[in-house]
């Protein structure tokens, strides 16, 4: 798909939690227009174990503040380091929960793991609809694709909207990098390729991050172009070959501690947004397997 000649061009408003160095992104074309919110974050602390929904509500005032209907509530995949809001965003503004096809192999990966047993569906039934690689579809006169980028979880998808993609985990601002690609199902490999396939877009495509980790001297960044990243990204810059791209993300793999927010996170983000269901006695309950990872 490519951006097409007088087609309305996107417009975005980003939202970043600097507890979890999340963005969540707004995408429409104007007062009044259907939209779609891309990777929305359910607060959680997890030393008392409570959520709340400060960032999410910030999400629903911009939607209600600009009338627009959101059609789609669109995961970049089953994030490992913040807890998804779309079940609540979706009980509120409605629309529907959307992912890649390829998150039914996370699922049965981390149902093994948390022992969820045959009452957990490994079909990606929890979710509205399973996006297949190269999907076209709108929001609302926005056309829209949906990519396939596996390599930091087999599932990764980058969404397409005219002349912005939302590139989830797949790369950081150039001063940081990448991702990691040592979750089950990663491959640094698989990242490189993908990577490389939206490097090759027009220079001038909007980069749109999920996720930056700022250093003192700047603030953070919810977006940065096809020919930043070519000229400067420190692990993805043009010239550095998936030989020595795959080296370097191994090696730098192998020094890193499990994400803070890693076992809360994908239980919920698997069920797409909804926590597990309460016990008899009314309390829902997070699994914490030991000696695992």
């Amino acid at each position: 798909m490519s951006p097409s000649e007088g087609a309305p061009v996107p417009r975005v408003e980003s939202f970043h939690d600097p507890v979890t160095g999340t963005f969540t992104h707004v995408v429409h074309a104007g007062d009044g227009t259907g939209c779609a919110v891309v990777d929305p974050v359910l607060d959680f602390d997890p030393k008392s174990g409570r959520t709340s929904t400060a960032s999410a509500r910030r999400v629903v005032d911009f939607v209600e503040a600009h009338g627009l209907v959101v059609e789609w509530i669109l995961e970049t995949h089953a994030h490992a380091d913040h807890l998804s809001a779309a079940r609540w965003l979706r009980e509120r503004l409605g629309g529907r929960v959307g992912i890649g096809e390829a998150i039914m192999a996370v699922q049965s990966t981390f149902a093994r793991l948390f022992n969820l047993g045959d009452d957990f569906p490994v079909d990606g039934s929890q979710f509205d609809h399973l996006f297949v690689p190269g999907e076209t579809f709108t929001i609302g006169s926005l056309q829209a694709e949906a990519m396939h980028v596996p390599g930091h979880t087999p599932a990764d998808m980058a969404y397409r909207v005219g002349d912005a993609v939302f590139v989830g985990d797949t790369i950081f601002m150039p001063d940081l990098g990448s991702a990691r690609c040592d979750f089950p199902g990663g491959d640094a490999r698989d990242l490189y390729r993908s990577v490389r396939r939206l490097l090759d877009l027009p220079g001038d495509t909007r980069l749109y991050l999920c996720h930056d980790y700022p250093p003192a001297a700047r603030a953070a960044t919810a977006h940065v172009t096809v020919g930043e990243q070519r000229a400067a990204n420190i692990h993805l810059k043009d010239g550095i070959d998936e030989e020595a791209f795959v080296a370097m993300r191994r090696a730098r793999d192998a020094t890193l501690s499990m994400p803070v927010l890693i076992l809360p996170s994908i239980q919920v983000n698997i069920r797409a947004g909804e926590l597990p269901a309460p016990e008899d006695n009314g309390v829902r309950y997070l699994k914490v397997p030991i000696d695992a990872l």
